[in-house]
């Protein structure tokens, strides 16, 4: 991923806020001598400092890469929104000859996998996700012995290099950055609120 000096986390707690505000990546598994890696999307929980938790079925593909080399690279995207060449046309330019871009965030995690298939250790993912993605749902408690906890296994992703991209015109100047925070505002799309707040709150920084 590139990542421009403009664009770049402005310290480890904007990637880790990020992050923490954000449930569902990929999970991106090389292995050894594979022509293509084995790419997973699923739910995640990370605890907001350096460990990640996801659980999968025993039929996913993604094992016997983990296994040759328990290694792999876990990514987020979010809050992206398309950005027209008027928009991103230099203030006093022809609109007509402006660039487009995208606006987004990203995460990418490199870490290292633990493949968990003790039953207490899986039970404790449960429980950490159902608290996570439906705290107010009543529902018998996961003990080890639980009889779906067979049909998956669990992993524990250790963060060793977090690569972090918040693209929201940090290269442009503060006036035009307004302007652009302006139309996002005026368009109201789909994640052009959360896209605008990125932009404000760097632009504040």
């Amino acid at each position: 991923m590139l990542v421009h000096p403009w664009d770049a986390p402005i310290d480890e707690s904007e990637w880790r806020n990020w992050l923490s505000g954000h449930d569902f990546g990929q999970l991106v598994a090389p292995g050894r001598g594979r022509d293509l890696p084995v790419v997973v999307p699923t739910h995640f929980s990370f605890d907001g400092d350096a460990r990640v938790w996801l659980h999968l079925a025993r039929p996913n593909p993604v094992w016997p890469a983990l296994q040759e080399h328990p290694r792999a690279l876990f990514t987020v995207v979010g809050d992206y929104v398309f950005v027209p060449s008027d928009w991103n046309a230099k203030p006093g330019t022809d609109p007509r000859a402006g660039v487009p871009t995208s606006y987004y965030a990203s995460v990418q995690l490199s870490c290292d996998v633990r493949i968990v298939d003790d039953p207490s250790e899986k039970a404790e993912i449960l429980r950490r996700q159902l608290a996570q993605f439906q705290p107010a749902t009543d529902r018998a408690p996961i003990e080890p012995d639980d009889r779906q906890l067979p049909g998956i296994r669990g992993i524990e992703l250790t963060i060793t290099a977090v690569a972090g991209k918040f693209k929201y015109g940090g290269n442009r100047t503060p006036e035009h950055r307004h302007e652009l925070a302006a139309h996002l505002a005026t368009r109201n799309g789909p994640m052009d609120a959360e896209a605008r707040a990125l932009l404000l709150r760097r632009l504040n920084t």
